[in-house]
């Protein structure tokens, strides 16, 4: 089989320029000049940019045990139709939690043969499953989930100090990696208990302090054991500071954010939009404003979904009561568009964007195979028109509750190439292995 695909915009990693994208077999084979293609070649047309499939490497699919919130067919599903060819999949929401090796045998079944994108996992870190963590890793997950505080499912419990510290050990003798929410449960525990409709309430209930003693806390922990740590979901900018010393200092550890951080802001959330809920919380504009100085200058190495759903239900929209309510924001289809508004606004050209959204999480998960457009990678493909409207309507997340409902939008994928065929929804994804086997 084979896939020839031509534009006047080719995002590579060397830069954007016109040309001719060989594919055979699902892998791609040269990239040539524009006029190098047969009469059989796909040419976009004159407002598409050929982009890599995006790597989305945080990924709530919530199946099996609570598939009802998600669902691997209708998460991958949303998936392609966003541009998104590679998902990873979070360890918790799910029943059985990925900490054990039986339990991701239970999870890989059930996803085989529903699957519209390649999905990896992440196993789980936490209290009693220090022996399973080579053995997960052997069996071919890209890291290990971890929380610093309760994650709000009591069958994913989170490690305090002891717990860290040794599952990082553990991990430094293969060289594992280490992801973690990162609050902090006594500061947390210190403010004020979050109840109502009032948004600045929320706030004050998880705020910046948590992120940045927890952040610490991961950084010497990582730095003490020598092993490799992520930031999930950064979303206090005041922790810049302590990520970059760390950096300059050695220490292996890397840092992502969301689109909901770059695109909303805490003074602009109605009360009683439980849609916006999320934890760490969506802060305040000077913080929206420093993660994507952060990103432009290499303090924050890439942007990912965090797609958290639920059902309905459990956002409370009718009560409008942000303590009560479900944390996770449904994100995932519409991540592309959403980060490319605020690239755009900012003068940030889409070379930036695939780099921040496929090159870095490819790389963080292991997967040698996806992130860019280049010779011996996954023919993994989005035609991409960066400059077309459109109003967010019906998604194909299985609940459609989201902030991004209704919000006008400038991008719009148009066509999705999967290991060179095409993706439209249909089962032709692949279950991943660490190094993309």
């Amino acid at each position: 089989m084979t896939l020839v695909v031509r534009a006047r915009r080719v995002v590579l990693p060397d830069g954007e320029r016109a040309a001719t994208v060989h594919s055979e077999d699902g892998r791609i084979a040269a990239v040539t000049a524009f006029e190098d293609a047969p009469a059989s070649a796909v040419t976009l047309a004159d407002d598409e940019v050929l982009l890599p499939g995006l790597v989305d490497s945080h990924v709530h699919v919530n199946e099996p045990g609570r598939t009802e919130w998600e669902g691997f067919a209708s998460a991958t599903r949303a998936a392609v139709a966003g541009g998104v060819t590679t998902i990873v999949d979070m360890p918790l929401n799910s029943i059985p939690a990925t900490t054990t090796v039986e339990a991701l045998h239970v999870k890989r079944g059930v996803a085989k043969g529903q699957v519209s994108a390649d999905v990896a996992f992440w196993g789980g870190a936490v209290p009693g499953n220090l022996t399973q963590l080579r053995r997960l890793h052997e069996a071919g997950v890209v890291g290990f989930k971890c929380f610093l505080l309760d994650s709000g499912v009591p069958e994913f419990p989170p490690l305090d100090d002891a717990g860290l510290r040794a599952a990082l050990a553990e991990l430094a003798t293969f060289d594992g990696l280490l992801v973690a929410h990162a609050e902090d449960a006594d500061v947390i525990a210190a403010a004020p208990e979050p109840s109502g409709r009032s948004y600045p309430d929320f706030l004050a209930s998880r705020p910046a302090a948590a992120e940045e003693s927890a952040i610490s806390r991961l950084v010497v922990a990582t730095q003490d054991t020598g092993a490799r740590s992520h930031v999930v979901h950064l979303a206090d900018a005041e922790a810049l500071p302590i990520l970059r010393q760390a950096r300059a200092d050695g220490v292996r550890i890397t840092v992502e954010t969301c689109p909901h951080y770059l695109t909303f802001a805490a003074e602009d959330v109605p009360d009683g939009s439980t849609s916006f809920k999320c934890c760490p919380p969506i802060r305040e504009q000077w913080h929206r404003e420093a993660l994507w100085a952060a990103l432009t200058d290499g303090d924050v190495d890439l942007v990912v979904s965090d797609h958290s759903p639920c059902t309905p239900d459990r956002k409370l929209l009718d009560v409008g009561d942000f303590g009560a309510a479900w944390g996770g924001i449904a994100s995932l289809q519409v991540a592309l568009p959403v980060v490319w508004g605020g690239a755009r606004a900012r003068g940030i050209g889409l070379d930036r964007l695939v780099r921040w959204m496929a090159e870095a999480p490819a790389r963080l998960a292991g997967l040698p195979g996806k992130g860019a457009i280049a010779v011996g990678k996954d023919a993994d493909l989005v035609a991409f028109a960066p400059d077309e409207r459109w109003t967010v309507g019906q998604l194909e997340h299985r609940n459609p509750v989201t902030p991004y409902a209704g919000r006008d939008l400038t991008g719009v994928v148009r066509r999705t190439w999967l290991r060179g065929m095409p993706a439209d929804g249909s089962p032709i994804g692949r279950l991943l292995d660490r190094g993309g086997g």
